[in-house]
C-alpha cells in the first residue's frame, strides 16, 4: 500500500469533517448541541454546484455555498433560541429539509436525480506551494490540495484564538459555562448563541463546497454520509478543543480512506466490513470517552 497517497487522501477527506467539527466546537462552547450540522453541509454543496454553475464562476459558487450555510445557521438559531424549539427534533428536521429540499430541487431545475454534474462547471484549482511542490515526500502529501483543505488547517488555530484570546470568544465561552452569570455581567446570551450558531453555519457551508468543487465538480444525493455526526462526534472526544477536535477528525478521515484502499486489495475481510471501519472507530472512541469519564468519577 503506497503511504503516501494515503496520507494525501487523508487530508482530502479530512478537511470537510475539520471544518463541520469546528463549526459543531463553536456550538458546544454556547451550551448548544448542534444535529444540524449535516443538513447545513449538505445544503453547501448543492449551492455550490448550482450557484457556481449558474453564475459561471465555481469561486462565487463557494462565496454563496457559505452563505447559505450562515443563513441555515440563523434559521436554526431562531428556532432554538427565539421560538425556544427542540433542539433536537429543529436539528432533524433542518436535515430532512437539506436531503428531500436538495433532492426535490435538483428534479426541477434540471431534470436529474441522484448526481447532478453541470457541463462547464470546473473544481477548484489545485494549490501549490512553493518550494515544498518540490519535496520528494511532503511535497506530494502537503501540496496541490484544494484551497479549502487549508482553509480548513488555517481554521483550527483562528478558532483556538478566536474563543481563548479575544473578547467575543471569552463571552461565548462564558456563556456555555455560566449562562446566568454572563447575563449578570452584560453579555447577551442569546447573542452570543446567534453568533456561534451562524459561524458554524458558514462553515458547514465551506464544508459541503468542499464535498462537491473541491475535488469533483458535481454534487450526489446525501454525499455529506453522516459527516456532520462524526464531526459532532470528533467535537465531544476532543472535549470540545479545537486541536484535539482537528486530530479526531483526520483520524477518521486516516481510517475512511484506508478503507477505500483496502476494498481494492485482495483481502479476507469483506467489504461491507471495511466500508464499517470509520464509523467503528467513532463507537470504540466515544466509548473511549464515556470509560475515561467513568473512571475518573471512581477517583
Amino acid at each position: 500500500m503506497d503511504i503516501v497517497s494515503l496520507l494525501d487522501a487523508t487530508l482530502r477527506i479530512s478537511a470537510p469533517l475539520i471544518l463541520v467539527g469546528m463549526a459543531g466546537l463553536l456550538s458546544y462552547q454556547v451550551g448548544l448541541i448542534n444535529i444540524a450540522l449535516e443538513g447545513m453541509m449538505l445544503s453547501g454543496a448543492f449551492a455550490a454546484v448550482v450557484f457556481g454553475y449558474e453564475l459561471g464562476s465555481t469561486w462565487l459558487g463557494v462565496l454563496l455555498a457559505a452563505a447559505v450555510g450562515a443563513a441555515l445557521g440563523a434559521l436554526f438559531a431562531l428556532a432554538v433560541i427565539t421560538l425556544r424549539a427542540n433542539l433536537i427534533v429543529a436539528g432533524l428536521a433542518l436535515n430532512f429539509l437539506a436531503t428531500g429540499g436538495t433532492a426535490y430541487l435538483m428534479d426541477i431545475l434540471y431534470d436529474q436525480s441522484g448526481t447532478l454534474a453541470p457541463e462547464g462547471l470546473s473544481k477548484l484549482p489545485a494549490v501549490t506551494i512553493p518550494l515544498l511542490d518540490d519535496a520528494p515526500v511532503l511535497g506530494e502529501i502537503l501540496s496541490g490540495h484544494s484551497p479549502l483543505v487549508y482553509v480548513s488547517w488555517l481554521m483550527v488555530p483562528l478558532t483556538s484564538i478566536f474563543l481563548y484570546r479575544m473578547v467575543v470568544g471569552g463571552h461565548i465561552r462564558a456563556v456555555g459555562e455560566h449562562p446566568e452569570a454572563a447575563q449578570t455581567a452584560g453579555i447577551s446570551v442569546k447573542g452570543m448563541q446567534y453568533l456561534a450558531l451562524i459561524l458554524g453555519g458558514l462553515l458547514c457551508g465551506l464544508a459541503g463546497a468542499h464535498l462537491s468543487v473541491g475535488d469533483l465538480p458535481l454534487f450526489r444525493e446525501r454525499m455529506t454520509n453522516d459527516r456532520g455526526f462524526i464531526a459532532l462526534a470528533a467535537v465531544y472526544f476532543a472535549a470540545a478543543r479545537p486541536r484535539l477536535t482537528a486530530a479526531a477528525c483526520l483520524l477518521f478521515g486516516f481510517f475512511e480512506a484506508l478503507q477505500f484502499r483496502l476494498q481494492l486489495r485482495d483481502t479476507v475481510l469483506p467489504n461491507e466490513f471495511l466500508q464499517m471501519l470509520p464509523y467503528l472507530m467513532v463507537v470504540v472512541a466515544l466509548v473511549v470517552i464515556s470509560v475515561r469519564k467513568e473512571w475518573r468519577k471512581g477517583w
